[in-house]
């Protein structure tokens, strides 16, 4: 039996939380720092620097000597600046190490190298952090030694955000101030803020470190570019849920010590369908904490897979062949005194509040199908959504039969008086208990699903921030809150207004309602007879957040200026146009540096086998038969990797960045398919022992 672990000895030890703050810090100071938690406004400058002394203490106590402001920039991952506590030497030459409310507060880095859209121009270089207070400070231990991260946000000298924290702060506000206007509504007097909440699950694939550096393409761009199928990929289904070995079991269990030890709430974890695949889910959390713990879980996955000789890779789509991998976000929201506002009850259909809660999503959703579509998008997941393995990129919302009789009720009669309920799974087995069975099943084809008390919004890619997302449901919830709101408070009769709107909101939007088979050929032509749109990759979603409605929605509530919608719109082509151009790189390098002159060496080998046997006086049928093939390939593959290089050239040196994102979607991408078919053949042809780099077999099957 090995040491047994106390998990809630561990838990949060490397975290400044609440608990930490209520033991260190006067009784006034921490009550101040919970009020602006909770309630919002500033510390005084006497108060951060009580709070910046106690938690540097703390911090060097537990072995730190840097601190960093720890902010998640317009990359989609994180950044950070270190900077030592030691401060001037006293006369006698002796250190004391210090840190003040003011650096804890604000930090400066360098605005410039990151990217910014075109709200800062290279030599304009300033930028701020400014501490998220609400997201606690944690120590993270790596090779420089033990870092104090402060969560925070990041804006430019100008005012605008660079960051994804900002505006998810910002809709964070929004959807609480709307929501709570609905909530007053109907009697609640009691909460006084209304948090977006969100559980997001983390699927990720892992391979042997050894042989993922044999790999130029896993090395530059997480994926791999060439791979022929394994004999046995995910068809039996067996890995789903199966036994989980030995070596990645020990991975996994250091990556919960780990995260424990960072307050992150690490609850699920289990082996996905594809070979090599798997899955960790935390509880739900308060939105911008659940951001920066997803932060933290796919920084620690990485650290821990190279402890065990392991390589992370968070890709959505490293292998082509076999599923993919997402985030499922799941996203609720919840008033201070504990109400879940898209908790149906026993009777949803006598749940007036839940039932317009819904009713505006369903609004929210439809209006907005194609911002919630972007939110989703990037370069990996343009392979992944609508491959029959993932949501399609057709938005659409199942609420189940329960609920979709509920609508269909109001929407045809005005009134629900009935709903269907779960009734009792019977085993037919003495020994097992029957079930309490839930009133309608679930749908894994659906890319925005209700499931009980919450919406799991399922298109998110797994290497992405879930930053974006949830910044975008909140906002669009906001707005559709706001208008019932703006509609209900000035009725004069309240009951039969609410009535009335939830069933014009719902008539009016039961489109976007889909409970069928979202992969099948058949919902694409039903979505287009519905009006709804079909974004099919990331740059064709580019342009959805500078339309006016999309414009009108941000700047209404503050999170988005124009020029920071138009800036994100640059940073996509960009971000694009960069992603795929070091692709096509890769697969010109490893075609002309590694598989040609391989597959050369190999039917080198084969002709001299053809002129042995002939020498011996057997007419070398099948050896000149496989010669022949190869040679064809070749010439194929040499032919199209001509092409590519003189694509990806043109591409290249374009200017414009947009037209530039599109010649690489266009044109670029299918001359690298057509360099990758003949490479694919071949590898099916050539000798193992001369294939120059890891196979799909050796990566998903030897871990």
């Amino acid at each position: 039996m090995s040491e047994v672990l106390n998990v809630e000895a561990i838990f949060g030890e490397n975290v400044f939380n609440l608990g930490t703050m209520r033991e260190r810090l006067p009784k006034n100071v921490y009550k101040e720092v919970k009020k602006v938690m909770d309630q919002g406004g500033e510390l005084s400058p006497a108060t951060a620097d009580i709070v910046a002394k106690a938690m540097k203490d703390w911090a060097v106590e537990n072995g730190a000597t840097h601190y960093t402001h720890w902010f998640q920039p317009l990359t989609g991952i994180t950044a950070e600046k270190h900077d030592s506590f030691i401060g001037h030497p006293d006369e006698n030459g002796k250190m004391l190490m210090e840190f003040s409310g003011k650096e804890l507060i604000k930090g400066e880095p360098d605005a410039s190298s990151f990217p910014s859209g075109g709200l800062r121009a290279t030599f304009e270089a300033r930028g701020y952090t400014a501490w998220d207070i609400t997201s606690p400070a944690f120590l993270k231990e790596d090779a420089t030694g033990v870092i104090l991260c402060i969560p925070t946000a990041f804006c430019s000298y100008t005012g605008e955000a660079l960051d994804k924290k900002t505006p998810l702060l910002r809709s964070m506000e929004a959807i609480s101030e709307q929501a709570l206007r609905l909530v007053r509504l109907f009697g609640n007097t009691r909460a006084t803020k209304v948090t977006a909440s969100v559980g997001p699950e983390q699927e990720y694939f892992l391979v042997d470190r050894q042989k993922y550096l044999k790999r130029q393409d896993l090395i530059f761009t997480g994926r791999t570019l060439f791979g022929a199928p394994a004999p046995k990929g995910q068809e039996l289904e067996d890995h789903y849920f199966g036994v989980i070995r030995e070596r990645i079991g020990a991975f996994m269990k250091d990556l919960n010590v780990e995260l424990w030890k960072l307050g992150v709430t690490a609850k699920t974890q289990h082996n996905e369908v594809a070979p090599a695949q798997h899955e960790l889910a935390p509880i739900y959390e308060t939105a911008n904490i659940a951001v920066d713990h997803n932060q933290i879980i796919m920084e620690t996955m990485k650290k821990v897979a190279e402890r065990h000789g392991l390589r992370c890779l968070l890709n959505e789509k490293p292998f082509a062949g076999v599923n993919g991998s997402g985030k499922h976000n799941n996203w609720s929201i919840t008033t201070d005194d504990g109400m879940n506002l898209l908790d149906p009850g026993e009777t949803p259909n006598e749940n007036i509040q839940f039932l317009l809660v819904l009713a505006c999503i369903l609004k929210a959703v439809d209006i907005h199908a194609d911002l919630l579509r972007q939110s989703a998008a990037d370069v990996g997941n343009d392979h992944r959504l609508g491959a029959n393995e993932a949501p399609p990129a057709i938005i659409s919302v199942f609420l189940g039969e329960q609920l979709e009789d509920v609508v269909r009720q109001l929407i045809e009669t005005g009134e629900a008086k009935s709903c269907l309920l779960g009734g009792k799974l019977m085993t037919g087995v003495s020994t097992l208990p029957d079930l309490p069975k839930d009133a309608t099943d679930r749908n894994r084809t659906s890319p925005f699903a209700f499931t009980g008390n919450k919406f799991e919004f399922r298109m998110v890619g797994s290497a992405d921030s879930i930053a974006s997302p949830n910044t975008t449901l909140n906002a669009i919830v906001a707005e559709a809150f706001c208008e019932a709101a703006d509609v209900l408070e000035k009725a004069d009769d309240f009951d039969m207004a609410v009535h009335d709107l939830i069933k014009k909101y719902m008539s009016e939007h039961h489109r976007i309602i889909f409970n069928g088979n979202g992969y099948s050929d058949e919902w694409v032509e039903e979505a287009a007879k519905r009006g709804l749109p079909n974004i099919k990759s990331m740059i064709e979603s580019a342009n959805t957040l500078t339309t006016e409605k999309a414009v009108q929605l941000f700047e209404k509530f503050h999170i988005f200026t124009r020029a920071e919608l138009e800036s994100r719109e640059e940073i996509i082509y960009e971000t694009y146009a960069k992603s795929i151009n070091i692709e096509a790189l890769t697969m010109i390098d490893m075609a002309s540096k590694q598989i040609i002159p391989a597959v050369v060496k190999y039917s080198q080998k084969l002709a001299k086998t053809v002129l042995d046997v002939k020498a011996a006086g057997v007419e070398p049928v099948v050896q000149s038969e496989l010669l022949a093939k190869v040679n064809s390939k070749l010439t194929e593959m040499k032919e199209a990797l001509s092409v590519l290089e003189k694509e990806e050239a043109a591409a290249s040196a374009m200017e414009d960045v947009k037209a530039q994102s599109f010649r690489y979607k266009d044109v670029v991408i299918p001359a690298m398919d057509a360099l990758r078919a003949p490479a694919d053949e071949l590898e099916m042809m050539v000798d193992k022992a001369d294939w120059p780099f890891p196979t799909y077999g050796d990566l998903m099957f030897e871990v």
